[in-house]
């Protein structure tokens, strides 16, 4: 017993030492939190004790001070996250825009691994995954209760491997599987940029890296060069990608000085404020955006941004809703952790976050690519989905994708849309004359 309170000792002597040399970290917390923090840190170091002391297994401390760190951080909210060192590195990898996987931005909800998006062109968008799309099961592994990192950790994998996912698909309340070959991901901001009509652009999105704005900037100006005064700017599926490539892109539609986001956090010095600051922007060209349920972050700024600021016809289905600012701190050991310190707030002081962007007119898609609708399920569809996955025959699908804009409902009424207002411009300056 002696040896097990020197233990407990020697580990509340060593954290409250970390917490001294984190000083800087604790400066902003007010003296009587600080105080609560230290209190309840003696709960910690009891159990954790009793762990080490009496548990049926000898745990290496830093597995036990991981899982800790793990179960505290994922309590915040599904896109708050601790890295161990080498999540911490395959993150960075991901950030360059080249991984081994199938391709599906995911996050956790209701407690279950969910397609945000699948990345456009890839292994999971050529299988036909789709947002809104939960994961129960990858290979032989029902994946209920594991942490955003695992389900990554299984997806990922060598280029040419195969993975057998199971996906529950709400709207049809049925299992899917879908056998997929890994290959790799090379993420491309501008995937699609060509005149659809004469006059009318179409320029498709899949998210914003490092050199979109001035990849968009040489596409403009091709597409000026050519008459075209309309564009259809497609955001759908496009999961976000890189804050301030987001509000360039926006800044190259709208007036010099004109507010483009805002963002608000706990901390006042964490607010900022984003406006307008290209110095040749095309104020003048019709445009229609594009959204739907995978259309996430960065995305959902650019709409919200055009929405409020009367800049664009925004078209399609509600965004999917995630408007908050995660920021990586990185810590001592080379693992990290990765937490939601703000929200983003449209122009017209709207929140993003949980409620996405609501077209201005909803029009539904009803091609392979259709998004399932993202909402709460009751706990217990979610429980009967697990009890029943060994019982339940999934169905094979593999979607034949429709080509060309006219076979894509959304895209086939967006240039109408830019056709009427033409049409109608053309008829009232003759009225005029």
């Amino acid at each position: 017993m002696l040896k097990f309170f020197k233990r407990a000792f020697i580990f509340v002597s060593v954290m409250f030492f970390l917490l001294s040399m984190a000083g800087l970290a604790l400066s902003a917390i007010d003296r009587s939190k600080k105080n609560e923090t230290y209190k309840e840190l003696e709960l910690f170091a009891d159990a954790l004790a009793y762990v080490q002391a009496q548990y049926v297994d000898e745990a290496k401390p830093k597995d036990l001070i991981y899982g800790a760190l793990s179960g505290m951080v994922n309590e915040l909210d599904p896109h708050s996250q601790f890295l161990t060192p080498q999540e911490y590195e395959d993150l960075k990898i991901e950030t360059e825009g080249r991984f081994g996987g199938i391709g599906v931005e995911i996050t956790m909800k209701d407690g279950l691994a969910t397609i945000v998006t699948p990345i456009a062109d890839t292994p999971a968008w050529d299988a036909g995954l789709k947002t809104g799309d939960r994961l129960v099961k990858i290979d032989d592994t029902v994946i209920k209760n594991l942490t955003l990192s695992d389900v990554v950790k299984k997806l990922r994998g060598k280029p040419g491997t195969e993975v057998i996912v199971i996906a529950w698909r709400e709207k049809d309340d049925k299992l899917y599987t879908f056998k997929i070959k890994r290959a790799m991901i090379e993420v491309k901001d501008i995937k699609e940029a060509k005149l659809l009509e004469p006059g009318i652009g179409y320029i498709r999105l899949a998210e914003f890296r490092e050199n979109t704005p001035q990849e968009l900037d040489r596409i403009l100006k091709e597409f000026k060069d050519q008459g075209a005064g309309a564009l259809v700017f497609d955001l759908r599926n496009n999961p976000g990608g890189l804050l301030d490539k987001a509000v360039d892109v926006a800044a190259r539609f709208l007036s010099k000085g004109t507010l483009i986001v805002s963002i608000k956090g706990r901390d006042p010095k964490q607010d900022e404020i984003f406006n307008a600051g290209y110095g040749m922007p095309d104020t003048g060209m019709l445009i229609v955006l594009l959204v739907n349920e995978g259309s996430a972050s960065g995305s959902e700024i650019v709409a919200g941004a055009f929405q409020d600021n009367k800049r664009a016809i925004v078209l399609g289905e509600k965004t999917f809703g995630k408007g908050s600012v995660q920021t990586v701190l990185p810590l001592s050991d080379g693992s990290a952790l990765k937490l939601t310190t703000s929200l983003y707030f449209t122009p017209g002081g709207n929140s993003i976050h949980e409620k996405g962007i609501m077209p201005d007119i909803i029009v539904e898609q009803t091609d392979a690519q259709d998004s399932a609708v993202i909402q709460k399920k009751d706990e217990n569809d979610l429980e009967r989905v697990f009890e029943t996955i060994e019982e339940m025959k999934p169905s094979e699908t593999v979607p034949e994708l429709k080509k060309g804009y006219a076979d894509d409902a959304q895209l086939a009424r967006a240039v109408d849309l830019l056709k009427s207002i033409r049409i109608y411009k053309g008829l009232h300056k003759l009225i005029n004359e």
